[in-house]
């Protein structure tokens, strides 16, 4: 049980963690003060943004065994986390008030409304009703522990807290998270998670919009892989197989200064041999057919024919002529085609970070700091990020609410 001689709680960040935080905090904690400060203007400017304006809030998993292996860093701690509040708390928790949620095929869960206004108009009502004092416009400075609880500085104003909660979100730079250090935390460099590859010098650009419903993709040299379905775009590739593997590379491929080279198998896995009996068997059932007007494997129609350029063979060469040594250069192309990326592109608005607040400085009974008493960490400071797919809101649900608890 949560001690309910707290007087006051304040919130340090006004996004999806710092909202959750703030609101689990006054239920648990009805007669303290609680003050949600955020820097900017105005609050949960993610969640606005995120899945197009859609806002994918959670992932249709039950499983937190499950659940844990979506996320490249803070996994193995998160299962504390979730065994307090889960998916199916999040689900009931939006449900109970008023906003009805979906799932879609591919697991990712939506309001029933497709708009992220819903989410931002049930957590604004909810703080509104609860008695979360909500201060805009309020960057805090420095945060100093007395014998009070912590001094913290807004400009010319001092104001006295008892709890700290830090929903500060993800920096983009080590700078931005100097203050947290100041206090005795290690900070893990940050670097960018979710990102798309660029691909200036490729031709595959062209084919802007095209989507591969089922490709692997590996960074070559390197044991990172991913799969899914990939999306090309003007400046190269995106889709949730480029972006699961940004994400589980993000240390490593920041380390080569995303210069490197990737091998995309279009057929999402097959196994060569079996690839191979495939294309023999078409060359005999249908030698007369254009290979452009019979593609073997579930890709569209245009990335094949730009494969089969690639692979030098004219779209009109007939199957029966493709012969051994052009079907070896057609099945290498379909397992192994390599792309040469120079750079990224992140969601400036959506951005995620690897990096933060190191996990071994906080106890994921209570989200409490190890090395500050009192002050409790929620959302993307920590050094957690999960691939896409809802996975970063649930864990800033999750422990916002675990940090709400201002548990010892």
């Amino acid at each position: 049980m949560a001690d309910s001689t707290i007087k006051s709680i304040a919130v340090i960040g006004g996004g999806a963690a710092g909202f959750f935080a703030a609101i689990s905090a006054k239920a648990h904690h009805p007669n303290a003060q609680v003050t949600l400060f955020e820097q900017s203007g105005k609050t949960l400017a993610k969640v606005k943004v995120s899945g197009g304006g859609r806002c994918n809030l959670t992932h249709n998993c039950f499983s937190i065994g499950e659940m844990v292996k979506a996320y490249p860093r803070g996994g193995k701690q998160l299962k504390k986390v979730f065994g307090k509040f889960f998916t199916k708390d999040t689900i009931e928790w939006f449900e109970s008030r008023g906003v009805k949620i979906k799932a879609e095929a591919d697991g990712r869960m939506f309001p029933v409304s497709d708009s992220s206004q819903s989410i931002i108009d049930c957590l604004s009502a909810e703080a509104n009703k609860t008695g979360v004092i909500i201060k805009l416009k309020s960057p805090v400075q420095a945060i100093k522990p007395n014998e009070k609880g912590f001094e913290m500085t807004l400009g010319a104003e001092k104001i006295q807290t008892e709890k700290v909660i830090v929903a500060s979100g993800g920096s983009p730079t080590l700078k931005g998270l100097n203050w947290l250090a100041d206090l005795g935390h290690e900070i893990k460099t940050p670097v960018p998670s979710l990102f798309t590859f660029n691909m200036p010098k490729e031709p595959v650009k062209n084919l802007m919009g095209v989507v591969a419903p089922k490709a692997m993709v590996k960074i070559e040299g390197s044991k990172l892989k991913s799969e899914g379905p990939l999306l090309i775009t003007h400046w190269g590739m995106s889709g949730p197989a480029i972006l699961k593997l940004s994400a589980w590379g993000a240390r490593e491929l920041a380390d080569k200064n995303y210069t490197f080279t990737i091998l995309t198998d279009w057929t999402g896995g097959e196994k060569e041999e079996e690839l191979r009996a495939r294309l023999e068997k078409i060359e005999m059932i249908n030698p007369k057919k254009k290979m452009t007007n019979l593609c073997p494997i579930d890709i569209p129609t245009r990335l094949w024919n730009f494969l089969l350029e690639k692979s030098e063979l004219g779209l009109e060469k007939p199957w029966g002529e493709l012969g051994k040594k052009n079907r070896n250069r057609l099945i290498n192309t379909l397992l192994n085609d390599r792309y040469q990326v120079s750079g990224k592109t992140t969601f400036k608005e959506e951005f995620v970070t690897c990096g933060g607040v190191a996990l071994s400085d906080i106890d994921f009974t209570t989200m409490q700091s190890k090395k500050v008493p009192g002050m409790y960490f929620a959302g993307e400071v920590l050094d957690i990020d999960g691939i896409t797919g809802g996975f970063n809101f649930q864990a800033a649900w999750s422990t916002g609410f675990v940090a709400g608890l201002c548990s010892e």
